[in-house]
């Protein structure tokens, strides 16, 4: 196995392979002094390579119990190949290795989409398996970079300009965790080098029928100009910052908020939502939704529609409105009260309703139907867009081997 890959000699911000390599095990060492089992996402590129090694070298005998996992998309025929490599090189460090393959049908569209949630799917089995409360990924600056440059492409806000969180809950009682995201790729490619690691190159990585490469291949003309990687990466750091704030006055509000109602009913007190700022109120309708059981993605067109072209400004005005979202009935009363419950059930679809009749009363235009995807709420997919509708379509990136 040898690498192939285009990789980038320099390390920008490091200089020398001791600071390279002073960067990388400081990277890890919080992440592991938390202690195991920890499962690593090990796909053989150069990020995840690192990802391997150092941690079985920053972990000793004493430290946590490290397991490797490989998730085996089955889209191209070399892929069970790679993960027999990176079996072979955990086995080499005394390391455990599971194989995860994608099994059954995969979809004619919205490919890369559904290959994210089967690789993020699988690793979160695989660490409840063997009892894993942390999984770290290879992800790096230059990934981070890409995704607030593809999030901004998509018009999202402040949430997904945030990017990729250094660390977040993948599921009851696992933390997914990305020890390098501060560090360029450059440093672990230099890394892997300076100890002889053979890594992967996934083709895909610049294949131009994926957005992603489209966008990495543009990115040292975008630097040229400013729009540099670091400050795209400060940009996402900014916005992490505000929405971390904002999404602490809405929960604040939401609490302050909360009204009894009839039992299936989650109730607000209107004029209590309609004092707030918009974009906190924003962010508190969000939560109640999630709190009432909203089903389905998170839209921030969709929500921006619902509340700020009709509730607030029937709860400002004292008039009554019923809208539906993400299978729910939202209702403003005359006399000041918010509830949202689940929407009632329809003899039949109609046109622009959900099909199976989740929706009722209200304008069907509020769904936002084949708008491109931005988001709204504390943390959002790594994938930014919906693949095949908007100005969005086509960025979702594939899955990759450069971790």
């Amino acid at each position: 196995m040898s690498g192939t890959g285009r990789d980038r000699d320099a390390a920008p911000g490091l200089a020398g392979e001791g600071a390279v390599e002073g960067a990388v095990e400081g990277a890890l060492a919080p992440w592991l002094a938390r202690g195991g089992p920890i499962l690593l996402a090990v796909s053989g590129g150069p990020d995840s390579t690192a990802l391997m090694h150092a941690a079985a070298a920053g972990a000793g005998r004493a430290g946590p119990a490290l397991h490797v996992a490989t998730v085996d998309h089955g889209l191209r025929p070399d892929s069970a190949a790679e993960a027999e490599a990176v079996a072979r090189g955990a086995a080499g460090l005394g390391l455990p290795h599971h194989r995860l393959r994608w099994e059954g049908p995969h979809p004619a569209t919205g490919l890369q989409a559904a290959a994210r949630e089967a690789r993020y799917r699988l690793l979160a089995a695989c660490a409840g398996g063997i009892d894993a409360g942390l999984l770290l990924t290879g992800h790096t600056r230059d990934d981070q970079a890409e995704t607030v440059l593809m999030r901004l492409l998509a018009g999202s806000g402040p949430a997904g300009l945030a990017g990729m969180r250094a660390e977040r809950p993948l599921g009851p009682g696992l933390i997914l965790a990305r020890p390098f995201l501060g560090l360029p790729k450059a440093a672990l490619v230099a890394w892997c080098r300076a100890r002889g690691l053979a890594t992967l190159r996934d083709p895909s990585n610049a294949d131009p029928r994926f957005g992603r490469a489209r966008l990495r291949a543009l990115m040292p003309a975008l630097a040229r100009e400013g729009l540099s990687a670091a400050r795209l990466v400060r940009l996402a750091e900014r916005a992490a910052r505000d929405e971390a704030a904002l999404g602490a006055a809405a929960a604040q509000a939401l609490a302050a908020a909360l009204r009894e109602e009839a039992p299936g009913r989650l109730g607000l007190d209107g004029a209590e939502v309609a004092a707030l700022p918009d974009a906190v109120a924003l962010r508190l309708l969000d939560r109640a939704l999630d709190r009432a059981g909203g089903a389905g993605p998170r839209r921030l067109e969709r929500l921006e529609r619902l509340a700020l072209e009709a509730l607030l400004p029937a709860l400002r005005a004292g008039r009554p409105l019923r809208r539906t979202l993400r299978g729910l009935l939202i209702e403003a009363r005359p006399d000041g009260g918010l509830s949202l419950r689940p929407a009632p059930r329809r003899g039949g679809p109609r046109p622009g309703s959900d099909p199976h009749g989740r929706h009722g009363a209200g304008d069907a235009g509020l769904l936002g139907k084949g708008e491109p995807t931005t988001y709204i709420g504390p943390e959002c997919d790594d994938d930014p867009t919906a693949a095949g509708k908007g100005p969005g379509a086509g960025l979702a990136h594939s899955p990759r081997m450069d971790r």
